[in-house]
């Protein structure tokens, strides 16, 4: 019965969150009692699906965060907002005794991850990271036999996605009467709406600095974590990283639209990670996976490859391919190897509440993932090589370095600490 069921606010209620929320809606053991959203028009959206899927009109909806959190029903949370409010909302919520689904990427400083993942090991929170490749069984195969030696020794991984898209109005435009601006802004530095900052599609939010790193976190999270699932003590000792971007120079787009990010990890393996083209033509020496493409053949927009002295593994949504071709056989029996395994990203999370198990990606697996795309922008932005210390979390000897992964200066009345 309903009595029985886990109560879940939905805190973002755009395409991404609502797409989200469907899979919760298909959980039994757990209802949608609320959802909370700035923009009027997708928290109705977001109403009627809840309310058209129990068949009722129960739904409670909210302008304001806060108010959801303190629901006696609401026993977790999905988080589906812009990525500037990610942290911020998430700790609310580890503070509110709420279990948090957060959606990718993490924070906007390495200092943001560390308090939210300060305060959900403080208060015992369950916590499921939004890299739902984790759940898909293509990775788990190509994981597995990366973890179980079966391409040899790992010498390289390749990882890649599609990077910022330039571009986005610069002129003020009138504030829509379905949206509260100010409180979409939050914490953020104050500045004009535009016509397409806020979209619910073609939305230009993703790719500018004040909201989001742009696509190398907020893409490039995927094929990260899967790298780091693949090598998981890659950030067991201190590591090397170099990077170059590309940044458009007109348009309220201001994140990397190219990159090329070279790690070295204390074991010797190397990673690269490029950013390829996003609504421009330009093919450059940053984002030419050409070389890439005669060593694999043709590629998606996104993967993962790990090279050994023995073969290789790609990955990527919907296929895997290996070397030999025989390799990938050998696989399904190594997927029970795995720390855990997810069939179903929402159902791992939903059965880890009721258990107070681990998920498969929680807190202490997002933070390591999420540090791959801070180290990698703070890479394109400090044109020389950096050394950084997983264990101590500071770059050695670096102060402007070490700068970055500050906390940002937030707006009035939004802390953070």
């Amino acid at each position: 019965g309903a009595s029985q069921r886990i109560g879940l606010g939905v805190i973002g209620t755009g395409p991404q969150g609502r797409a989200v929320m469907s899979g919760f809606l298909a959980q039994p053991d757990m209802q949608v009692v609320a959802v909370c959203d700035v923009k009027k028009d997708q928290l109705e959206l977001a109403r009627r699906a809840v309310n058209q899927h129990y068949g009722n009109s129960d739904c409670r909806t909210y302008g304001d965060f806060r108010e959801l959190l303190s629901c006696p029903d609401v026993d977790a949370v999905l988080i589906a907002t812009p990525d500037h409010w990610h942290v911020h909302m998430a700790v609310a919520a580890a503070r509110a005794g709420k279990d948090i689904y957060l959606e990718k990427p993490m924070g906007l400083s390495l200092a943001e991850d560390q308090i939210l993942r300060r305060e959900v090991q403080r208060h015992q929170r369950v916590f499921q990271f939004g890299t739902q490749q984790r759940s898909s069984r293509e990775f788990q195969r190509a994981c597995a036999l990366v973890r179980e030696g079966r391409i040899g020794r790992l010498r390289q991984i390749r990882v890649w996605c599609a990077a910022s898209r330039p571009g986005g109005s610069t002129t003020p435009a009138p504030v829509p009467p379905t949206i509260d601006y100010d409180f979409w802004l939050g914490p953020a530095p104050y500045s004009p709406y535009t016509e397409d900052k806020c979209a619910a599609d073609n939305k230009t939010w993703w790719f500018i600095y004040d909201y989001a790193l742009g696509w190398i976190a907020g893409w490039g999270v995927h094929p990260l974590d899967i790298a780091l699932w693949g090598h998981p003590r890659m950030l067991e000792g201190p590591l090397q990283v170099e990077g170059r971007a590309i940044f458009p120079t007109q348009g309220a787009c201001n994140t990397a639209i190219a990159w090329h990010v070279e790690f070295r990890f204390h074991d010797g393996v190397r990673m690269e990670f490029r950013g390829t083209r996003n609504g421009y033509p330009e093919v450059n020496e940053l984002n030419d996976l050409r070389p890439w493409e005669a060593r694999y053949g043709p590629i998606a927009d996104h993967g993962t490859a790990f090279e050994g002295d023995e073969g290789w593994v790609l990955v990527h949504r919907g296929s895997l391919r290996t070397h030999p071709e025989t390799l990938a056989e050998t696989a399904d029996p190594l997927v029970q190897r795995l720390p855990r395994l997810s069939t179903n990203h929402v159902r791992d999370f939903v059965d880890a509440v009721k258990t107070r198990q681990s998920t498969v990606c929680p807190i202490e697996e997002a933070y390591r993932a999420d540090l791959l795309c801070q180290l990698s922008d703070i890479a394109t932005r400090i044109a020389r090589p950096l050394r950084f210390d997983p264990g101590r979390e500071q770059f050695v000897e670096d102060a402007e370095a070490n700068r970055r992964l500050e906390l940002r200066p937030r707006r009035s009345p939004w802390t953070l600490g």
